[in-house]
Order: C-alpha cells, then sequence, then structure tokens
C-alpha cells in the first residue's frame, strides 16, 4: 500500500499542558498486562481512575510509573514500542536532567533523530523533574510502510516542591526502515483554552465516572470543541458500560490515514474507546460478543461510522460498520450531527 504524507495539528505551545492535581496517580493509565501495558497491581482497568483538576498540591516526590509495553496481539507491536520509546524519553527526566539539551541526548540514545525534541511541545515543560506515564498507545493508521500511533499520556512535573499533574496526546508518525520503524516526526495534542462555564452535556460527562477521560480528552470537552452528539452519546454509553477513552478531538491525524478524507476526530466528532468494562479491545482474551454489543450500542447512540476490530454486518446504513487493521485495537464512533 502507498504511503501518502499525512497532516496532523500544529505542536502545542507548553502553557497548553493541562495541569491537575497531584493527587492523580498512575492508577489511571487503567490498563492490565494482559492489555498490552504495564500497569501498577492496584489498577488493571477495573477501578475508579483519578482525573486531573486544575490545582496543584506541595509534594516531596514524583509518582511511580511503570514502562508501557505492547501485547503480542498487536499488528505492529514494534511500531509502538517505537512511539512510546521516544515519548518517554523526552517527558521523563530525574532532577538536574531537564532541557532541551538532555532530551536530545535521551533520544539520541534511542538513535533517532535529535530533532524530534524540538516538535515535543508540551512533552518537555520547564520543570526540575518529571515523570511520565503512557495511558494507551493506539493506532491512528497503520500501512505497509508508514504508521501513526496515538501515545495517550499521564505526566507529573516538580517545581520547586511542588508536584502538578498533566499530560497529553501524541501523534507520533513513523516509517518503516531497513532497520525498523523509525520516528518521523510529533504532532502533540492542541485542545484549546477551557470555557468558563461548559454546556450542561460536557459537565455531564466530565462528572460520569464510567466516561474516564485521558487529560488530552478531558481538556477538548473542556475547551467546548466537541460536538453535541459525541457527548450525549457517551452519556447514553455510560449508563451500560465503563469506558476508557483514548481520543477524541486533538491529538489525532486530521485526515484518514493513507487517505484525503478528512477525519471526524479534529471536527471534533468522534471518539475512540480502548477499553470497555476493564477488557482491552485489542486482548484475545476480551470477549467478542462485548465488543460486538458496544459496537452496535454506539450505532444505537447516533454513530453513522463505527470501526474496531469485530467484522460485522447489518447497521441502519450501508457501511455502517467496518473493520481494519488500524482499528484493532479501539473502537471508533464517528457522527454528522
Amino acid at each position: 500500500m502507498t504511503r501518502r504524507p499525512q497532516p496532523a495539528e500544529h505542536p502545542v505551545p507548553r502553557r497548553a499542558l493541562l495541569l491537575g492535581a497531584a493527587g492523580a496517580l498512575i492508577g489511571a493509565a487503567g490498563c492490565s498486562r494482559s492489555a498490552g501495558a504495564a500497569a501498577p497491581r492496584h489498577d488493571a482497568g477495573r477501578a475508579s481512575a483519578p482525573r486531573p483538576a486544575t490545582s496543584s498540591a506541595p509534594a516531596s516526590a514524583l509518582p511511580p510509573t511503570t514502562p508501557w509495553t505492547p501485547s503480542a496481539a498487536e499488528v505492529e507491536p514494534r511500531a509502538k514500542s517505537r512511539a512510546v520509546a521516544v515519548v518517554e524519553a523526552i517527558g521523563a527526566w530525574p532532577r538536574g536532567a531537564g532541557g532541551a539539551a538532555a532530551a536530545r541526548s535521551r533520544v539520541a540514545a534511542l538513535h533517532q533523530s535529535t530533532r524530534l525534541v524540538a516538535q515535543a511541545g508540551p512533552l518537555l515543560p520547564a520543570a526540575d523533574a518529571a515523570a511520565l506515564q503512557v495511558v494507551y498507545a493506539q493506532y491512528g493508521g497503520i500501512l505497509a510502510d508508514s504508521a501513526s500511533v496515538l501515545v495517550v499520556c499521564r505526566q507529573w512535573t516538580r517545581h520547586g516542591g511542588t508536584v502538578r499533574a498533566g499530560g497529553t496526546t501524541v501523534d507520533v508518525r513513523l516509517e518503516r526502515t531497513p532497520a525498523g520503524w523509525t520516528v518521523t516526526a510529533l504532532h502533540p495534542a492542541q485542545p484549546g483554552p477551557p470555557l468558563a462555564k461548559p454546556a450542561p452535556d460536557a459537565r455531564a460527562v466530565l462528572a460520569d465516572p464510567a466516561i474516564v477521560l485521558p487529560p488530552a480528552a478531558r481538556a477538548d470537552v473542556l475547551a467546548g470543541r466537541v460536538h453535541t452528539g459525541v457527548l450525549t452519546a457517551l452519556l447514553r454509553l455510560a449508563r451500560t458500560y465503563r469506558m476508557y477513552v483514548s481520543v477524541v478531538r486533538s491529538g489525532h491525524p486530521l485526515y484518514v490515514f493513507g487517505t484525503r478524507r478528512p477525519s471526524d476526530h479534529p471536527r471534533g466528532r468522534a471518539f475512540d474507546v480502548w477499553q470497555i468494562d476493564g477488557h482491552a479491545v485489542v486482548d484475545p482474551g476480551t470477549p467478542r460478543a462485548l465488543v460486538e454489543r458496544f459496537m452496535r450500542d454506539a450505532a444505537a447512540a447516533g454513530s453513522y461510522n463505527v470501526g474496531g476490530p469485530v467484522v460485522l454486518t447489518g447497521g441502519n446504513r450501508p457501511g455502517q460498520f467496518f473493520s481494519d487493521a488500524t482499528h484493532h485495537d479501539h473502537v471508533h464512533a464517528g457522527f454528522r450531527t
């Protein structure tokens, strides 16, 4: 399959990093080892995941984190590993190892281009030290010789005696070379500033414990840039399922990968879910009936375009359901109105 370059959002200014409460623990990563991530034992994807707030609190140490690794069930696990390694190298450092020069050294140690550091945006804020926990790494697109991996992460930064919690989603672009997958570009999420008073349906989504949003997706909702059809569908699905959302609007390619068709995500008309009721979509042990039922319920909630790892028939309109390699690891729901 021929690779075509894919536009993405411009890198975010450092001030766009969503700050949160220092008490937000890495249990919010919510992924089990069988789902392809190394997660703390206290949260295998079923416990309630804390959400970042807008305050900061004094703390003497950054929270512990664990490296994220893909499962053997992935379509291209090495592409995900490479993307995650670069994000982790840039976004985490011990005291005294901050700044662009040190980040370039860490990236060079991975045999990746040091030019990526200049594209890191919110991954590299001014701070004494930082810790980073990858929540999930999801395909934004996968072709024979190129890929987009959306690395969803939480980050904690220490400033003197204060730890601030935040995070972002990075659209990591890769190309397959004779030496393996190589990272060619980083495109961090750009959610926009929060509204002083979000709409009622946005507030309901933010408050619903069955809808677990990572920092960039939460910031999308706070910014008022998510279509009401997406919000009402999430609320409807939350009556039945506990969902770990990976991407809503920001941090996703502008076009459907490998095409020139605009994606519904950057227009605030789609969401992706990587875990349902504690089961990762990519995990071969996840009941296929659960994923199929969720996909059909997403269609019933108004999605005209539901993708996932299960090939479904039927639907209210032709082509309502689809499946491909990109959607092997998540369920996508797109909306027109």
